[in-house]
C-alpha cells in the first residue's frame, strides 16, 4: 500500500513533467513564428532594381501627319519626317509598317492623296512594298482634323509604374519604418527614365558584337613609322599668319 507522501510526490513529479512539456512545446511555436517572420521579410526585395526590375517587351513607333482639307502632297518637313521614320524601320523594326488614314472626314479625300508618296518615300528609303499595309479608321468626332498616323512595332524597354505607395511613410510599428528601410516607390523614376533613354533595349540583355576597326588611318600610321616619317599630321597653313620670323 502506497504512503501519503509517496503518493503526493507522484502527482507533483506529474504535474511538473506536463508543465515541462507545455514549455516546451511554447517555445517551440515562438521559434517557428520567429522563423517564418525572419523568412517572409527576406522574400521583400530590398533594392530598387529588384523592386522595379526594367522588363523589354513589344512596344509601338509611330508618327502622325497633320493634312489640311485642300491640301494634296506633304510639304517639306513632313518628307522629311517620314524619311527618318524609314531609316528607323530598318535599323530597330519587328514588323510591317501600318499606315492609317482617316475616312469620314473633311480632309479625307486629301490624306488619300498623301499616300502615295509616303510610299514612295518609304521605297526609295529601302523599305519593302510588301511590308507596307494600309488601313483606314473612323475618328470619333469627324469634325476633329484626323491625321495620318504611321506605325510599326519595335521592342521597347520599360518599367513602373511609378507612384505606387502601398505603405505609410509615418512611423508606425511596421519593420520597414522601425529598421528605416527603403520605401516601395524609391527608384522607380530613376529606372524609368534609365528605360527611356535606351536606344536598343537588347543592350540590357547582352553586349553588342564587335564592328571592324578603321584600318584606313593605321595603315597611314604603320607606313610612316617603318619609313621614319613623323607619324603625326601636318598642317599646311600652320606658319599662316605670323608676323614675324624671329625665333626661327
Amino acid at each position: 500500500m502506497m504512503c501519503p507522501n509517496e503518493a503526493n510526490a507522484g502527482t507533483r513529479s506529474a504535474r511538473l513533467r506536463a508543465l515541462s512539456l507545455a514549455a516546451l512545446a511554447g517555445c517551440a511555436l515562438l521559434l517557428g513564428g520567429c522563423m517564418n517572420s525572419r523568412e517572409t521579410t527576406a522574400s521583400v526585395p530590398g533594392g530598387y532594381q529588384q523592386r522595379h526590375p526594367i522588363s523589354i517587351k513589344e512596344g509601338e513607333r509611330n508618327i502622325e501627319l497633320l493634312v489640311g482639307t485642300n491640301r494634296g502632297g506633304l510639304n517639306a518637313g513632313q518628307r522629311a519626317d517620314v524619311a527618318a521614320f524609314a531609316h528607323a524601320w530598318r535599323r530597330e523594326a519587328t514588323g510591317g509598317i501600318i499606315i492609317e488614314a482617316p475616312t469620314g472626314t473633311n480632309n479625307a479625300r486629301a490624306a488619300s492623296e498623301m499616300l502615295p508618296e509616303i510610299q514612295s518615300i518609304l521605297m526609295a528609303t529601302g523599305v519593302p512594298a510588301n511590308v507596307v499595309r494600309l488601313r483606314h479608321y473612323r475618328p470619333a468626332d469627324p469634325r476633329q482634323m484626323a491625321t495620318l498616323r504611321i506605325n510599326y512595332s519595335k521592342m521597347v524597354a520599360e518599367t513602373g509604374p511609378c507612384g505606387t505607395w502601398p505603405e505609410d511613410l509615418g512611423l508606425t510599428y511596421d519593420s520597414n519604418s522601425i529598421e528605416n528601410r527603403e520605401y516601395h516607390n524609391l527608384g522607380c523614376a530613376t529606372q524609368r527614365n534609365l528605360a527611356a533613354m535606351i536606344d536598343n533595349p537588347s543592350d540590357l540583355v547582352q553586349p553588342r558584337g564587335e564592328t571592324p576597326s578603321y584600318s584606313a588611318r593605321r595603315t597611314v600610321m604603320f607606313d610612316k613609322y617603318r619609313k621614319g616619317e613623323s607619324p603625326g599630321s601636318t598642317d599646311a597653313n600652320a606658319d599662316k599668319g605670323k608676323i614675324s620670323e624671329i625665333g626661327k
